[in-house]
């Protein structure tokens, strides 16, 4: 399959992860720019290798394509994916509150309904799969926060349309970042489209809580949290609650 940006598409049926298939193919020497696409996954993982609820019905699939950007830069491919799969749902549900949650969620009415998972898979030269799965017809139950799907809103499309739709935004935000040159147009956008931001913020880091406001986005992907002291934590990684408006 070739998507009308000139990308090719590998479709399974069912595979184990469509980010460590891209790994496999860029371990023999595949580069892209191309997608992986599953109808089911059954080791999807997301964020600190959590497991990812993968039925079918929905959209698993990920980007493999070569990028020489460096640190911090390669730290920002993350918002760039957010805001490309933003701009693709919003395609289909123009009304829907769709907010990007940090570091990688995307959700509708305080609700996930996306995850994203980026990953330099090779170097030499340096290669990164962007891995994206959106709940198209079916919603997760039984998890620790609440999940929805985009039919639950009202859509009617199909997942190769969503697929099409996500591959033209992710081309319009990728030529914007610039391999990082425009992160301040990134930034912008990205908190503008942010759960949470300026709201009172906790920050859970294993034994360790923090509590301040979301004030901003830093270079490196860091959550910036303003501190009562005045100081402020840049935040790497941690499960973050927003105290008042937000979950």
């Amino acid at each position: 399959m070739i998507l009308p940006s000139g990308h090719r598409v590998l479709h399974f049926d069912r595979i184990d992860s469509t980010n460590a298939e891209a790994k496999r193919l860029a371990d023999v020497g595949e580069r892209g720019p191309l997608w992986l696409w599953a109808d089911e996954q059954t080791g999807g993982r997301g964020r600190l290798g959590r497991p990812w609820l993968s039925e079918p019905g929905n959209l698993y699939a990920t980007f493999l394509f070569p990028c020489p950007a460096k640190a911090p830069a390669l730290a920002q491919l993350g918002f760039v994916l957010a805001l490309a799969a933003r701009a693709a749902m919003a395609k289909v549900l123009p009304k829907a509150a769709i907010g990007i949650k940090w570091p990688n969620d995307l959700q509708i009415d305080g609700a996930k309904v996306c995850g994203l998972l980026c990953e330099t898979v090779a170097t030499m030269p340096q290669a990164v799969a962007l891995g994206c799965g959106i709940n198209v017809a079916h919603a997760p139950t039984g998890l620790p926060y609440r999940a929805t799907a985009l039919v639950q809103h009202g859509a009617k499309i199909d997942v190769a349309e969503l697929l099409r739709a996500l591959d033209e935004a992710l081309i319009e935000w990728l030529a914007l970042w610039n391999e990082g040159e425009g992160f301040a147009l990134i930034r912008r956008a990205w908190e503008e489209a942010a759960v949470g931001f300026g709201l009172p913020t906790e920050v859970v880091m294993g034994e360790r809580r923090m509590r301040g406001t979301f004030s901003g986005l830093a270079e490196s992907g860091a959550l910036l949290l303003a501190l009562p002291d005045g100081n402020v934590e840049a935040i790497h990684a941690g499960d973050v609650r927003f105290l008042t408006g937000a979950a």
